[in-house]
């Protein structure tokens, strides 16, 4: 299982765009905390509910919280013992910016497929009317 502390650095001074890009990738990463932020999409909730649907610890869940936090995707408000999170789902709009100056790459893809399927076609539509065998049968009257 992966550990919930935050990515090691290597020792160098890190870009604080790209830290955070690293942080929030790695907070993604989970599938307990992709969960937990479908939980708090337009609710802020207490966090024992939202480890109420998980098969794991209070504890657990606060530390996959705590991730969330460190990311900047999760705002966490304490009044005493009592602590409520919300979403900020700013830095996943940074992590789909990052990731769409790839679309350029998908879209070449896309556009291949297109131009094959078309090819394809054309070619079938062709050998139909070339192909006597694939004629309608004539009427008799």
């Amino acid at each position: 299982m992966p550990s919930l502390q935050a990515l090691p650095s290597s020792g160098e001074a890190e870009d604080p765009k790209t830290a955070l890009l690293d942080r929030v990738f790695f907070a993604l990463s989970d599938p307990v905390r992709r969960q937990i932020l479908e939980r708090l999409d337009g609710h802020a909730l207490l966090v024992s509910e939202l480890a109420a649907p998980f098969a794991i610890s209070l504890q657990a869940v606060s530390r996959h919280i705590q991730v969330l936090v460190r990311a900047g995707l999760v705002r966490q408000e304490r009044t005493g013992r009592i602590s409520r999170c919300s979403l900020d789902a700013g830095p996943v709009y940074s992590a789909a910016v990052w990731i769409n100056r790839y679309a350029k790459y998908w879209q070449e893809q896309f556009d291949l497929l297109a131009a094959t399927l078309t090819d394809m076609e054309d070619r079938r539509a062709g050998k139909e009317r070339r192909d006597p065998r694939r004629r309608s049968p004539r009427r008799r009257h």
